[in-house]
């Protein structure tokens, strides 16, 4: 049954109109799992006028109302108070295109900025990290996806599901079409990552998957889910008595924030990232006292040779 919308429609039915649309069908399933809760918790929270935001007409629903909800929000977090407002702007812009609304309320709502993450992981603490994931069998494949996001400096999710077919043992390179950004990334292969994966091609190249969960389920290797890696993730750092504060999804940050302080050209950096604007670095340009001594360094160096 197409449901009908109307001017004086509730945002509850513009909502289940979305989750039926082409649109939300053509998102990937844990994307639509994120968009379903957040929805969820947005319908559920009460506008100025006391009543539920999926309650209230489209017609009555303006911009005060808008940051109102925004600020009850920001009590889960930033983060999380910007992804909702992101998936709410979604619905009314479908709104709009129905011609059931001239305005999208949450394009004037007063945003508060993401907060940037700075958490960089050391070389020990990376190597404390690979030697006890590498010394447990339970948590061979974990250890191995940790160390090809680090090593390449992509995604973590990319190298969860990443396969056989993309990397080539005998030239030691690898083949990508990363999943966010959709660019090609061809990259070497370390002889101490070349190590690893010979051994787990020994004990997984039967398969599809690098480096799946070492048990099957339902007859076949699958890859480790998103939802679950982290609690894996997290038992390896326990037990290598790492702080809490260091996440998985760091090791991207981390890499390429070591490129950028080795001095490597960006045009280079964006080879291996995968980056198509310059200007998506700047994240990762992180302030040192070694990046500013090698500045100060080679500027000294130019004045001397300039007076000589």
């Amino acid at each position: 049954m197409i449901l009908k919308l109307k001017l004086n429609s509730t945002v509850s039915d513009v909502v289940e109109y979305y989750l039926t649309s082409k649109s939300f069908c053509r998102l990937k399933g844990s994307t639509q799992k994120e968009y379903e809760g957040s929805l969820k918790v947005a319908l559920g929270t009460h506008t100025l006028l006391g009543k539920k935001l999926g309650d209230t007409r489209l017609n009555k629903f303006k911009t005060k109302c808008a940051n109102h909800l925004y600020e009850q929000w920001l009590d889960r977090g930033v983060s999380r108070a910007n992804k909702i407002s992101t998936i709410m702007s979604i619905i009314f812009n479908k709104a709009i295109s129905l011609d059931i609304m001239y305005h999208n309320p949450m394009i004037g709502i007063d945003r508060v900025p993401n907060p940037p993450r700075k958490v960089m992981w050391t070389p020990d603490q990376v190597n404390l990290f690979l030697g006890t994931a590498y010394s447990e069998w339970k948590w061979r494949s974990i250890g191995l996806i940790v160390h090809m996001a680090y090593e390449w400096g992509q995604r973590l999710g990319d190298m969860r599901l990443m396969t056989w077919d993309k990397i080539d043992l005998d030239k030691q390179r690898m083949d990508l079409t990363q999943s966010k950004r959709n660019a090609d990334v061809h990259l070497p292969i370390s002889d101490e990552l070349m190590h690893i994966l010979k051994q787990q091609d020994k004990s997984f190249g039967f398969q599809s998957f690098v480096a799946p969960q070492i048990n099957p389920s339902d007859g076949s290797y699958k890859p480790y889910r998103k939802g679950n890696i982290s609690t894996y993730i997290n038992s390896i750092k326990q037990a290598a008595d790492l702080p809490a504060e260091l996440t998985a999804m760091d090791m991207r940050r981390t890499a390429i924030t070591e490129m950028v302080e080795a001095g490597v050209d960006v045009t280079q950096i964006k080879q291996v990232s995968g980056h198509k604007n310059i200007r998506s670095l700047d994240p990762y340009i992180k302030h040192t006292f070694s990046g500013a001594s090698s500045a100060l360094a080679q500027r000294q160096a130019h004045k001397v040779k300039e007076e000589t």
